[in-house]
């Protein structure tokens, strides 16, 4: 049997279906691997980045200076004598030695007050976000509450209270009302809500698990990232506060670093006093140095725990 003939009027035409041309004028989609590029956006930054490493340039370069040179040179720019190690050793030597005890003092406020707030809170989160009792929107209402209350506020009260319990002039007067971190406890609840699964919990439980050991060996450990952060902000808000030991503290040796340097500030202005400008920069570019060596090391910790709860799994 024959194949069929068509003529050139029957013979199909394979049709062939071409992207439509891209009108003129019209733009080509951005890839969404590639972010756009916004020039505002990054003259806004480098504002902002200039704006915020502007004092650290000036405190760095200020620390290399001897007390005469910080007068008689640019303030952001170096003089011709380099003494930042002079500075250091005197700084560390001064009066005896206080920056160093003052120092200690600030180490032992952030490490039982920023400690106990961190674990405080850690508790308080885990708890109110992964229990049901009677009252917990009262409770969130009163943690909300008191994240808007600034802590100056409270600060000539809580002196009545401890003033009557006789607790003023102590390291206690600093440690104890820096055990309570209403963001960390906010923060930490809305962490746990989203970081430890509710299954995971039960299926512990159902494995004859307890409250406790399920806390430390099963909800702890995804908690970490939301903990650093915690630690972070409470640590830095501990070792920066100076208005609260201001009425509490009135003897030199319990003096935080924040005190500390304000009194060697001021005693330029007193009768006879020495002033020691450049032991002031020095000290305060010393009194950073541990800030910043945390957040480096804890960087990624505190990144991730930022994000937490922006995108639910």
């Amino acid at each position: 049997m024959s194949a069929p003939s068509f003529t050139a009027e029957q013979t199909p035409r394979r049709t062939t279906h071409r992207a439509p041309a891209p009108r003129r004028g019209s733009r080509a989609r951005r890839s969404p691997d590639k972010p756009r590029r916004s020039v505002l956006l990054t003259v806004l930054m480098g504002v902002t980045a200039l704006y915020a490493l502007m004092p650290l340039a000036w405190l760095v370069i200020n620390a290399t200076k001897t007390q005469k040179g910080l007068f008689g040179s640019f303030g952001l720019w170096f003089s011709g004598d380099f003494a930042l190690w002079d500075n250091i050793s005197q700084t560390l030597t001064y009066d005896d030695g206080i920056f160093v005890r003052w120092f200690l003092n600030t180490l032992l406020y952030v490490v039982a007050g920023a400690g106990g707030a961190t674990f405080l809170a850690v508790l308080g989160g885990y708890g109110l976000a992964k229990f049901d009792f009677t009252g917990k929107r009262a409770v969130f209402a009163v943690v909300i509450g008191a994240v808007a209350v600034p802590a100056t506020a409270l600060a000539v009260p809580t002196f009545l209270m401890f003033s009557k319990m006789g607790l003023t002039n102590t390291p206690w007067a600093v440690i104890i009302p820096s055990l309570i971190s209403p963001f960390g406890l906010y923060l930490m609840w809305v962490f746990a809500a989203e970081a430890v699964p509710t299954e995971l919990l039960e299926a512990a439980r159902m494995d004859g698990s307890g409250e406790l050991r399920t806390f430390f060996r099963v909800a702890l450990p995804l908690l970490g990232p939301g903990i650093v952060t915690v630690l972070l902000f409470t640590m830095v808000q501990t070792w920066n506060n100076y208005f609260l030991p201001l009425i509490m503290i009135k003897n030199p040796d319990w003096y935080p670093l924040t005190l500390g340097l304000n009194a060697w500030n001021e005693q330029a202005s007193t009768a006879g006093g020495q002033p020691v400008f450049n032991l002031v920069i020095t000290g305060s570019l010393l009194t950073i140095v541990p800030l910043v060596i945390a957040f480096l090391l804890l960087q990624r910790y505190w990144q991730s725990g930022l994000a937490a709860g922006s995108v639910k799994g």
